[in-house]
């Protein structure tokens, strides 16, 4: 059975948070905590906090070992943009996007 864990709106954009979630796919949850822990990124926050909430989702279900559970799927999507203008040059405007993601983690006994 899978245990799911999901920040929705996060503010920051997915292509910054997709090459973190790729480390997690596959690895044992600890393992996985250990790794996000150690990282200078921002984003390596977002998904620790995403994947602590999974393990303790799977641990509030009764799940017999805790300590077994493995990340199936660590997925980030791409959730609304603001969209604001910075005045430019000659009367024009230019285009500023502040993405939000959606972030996914799921964990499961490894059988």
């Amino acid at each position: 059975m899978d245990y799911r864990a999901t920040i929705r709106y996060a503010r920051i954009s997915p292509t910054k948070l997709r090459h973190l979630a790729d480390l997690l796919r596959g690895r044992p949850a600890r393992e996985g905590l250990e790794a996000l822990r150690y990282l200078p990124h921002r984003g390596a926050r977002m998904l620790e906090k995403a994947l602590r909430s999974a393990i303790a989702n799977a641990e509030e279900a009764n799940v017999r070992n805790a300590d077994a559970l493995v990340v199936r799927t660590a997925s980030v999507d791409t959730g609304p943009t603001l969209k604001r203008i910075q005045p430019h040059a000659r009367g024009m405007g230019f285009m500023i996007k502040k993405r939000m993601s959606h972030i996914t983690v799921s964990v499961s006994s490894p059988e």
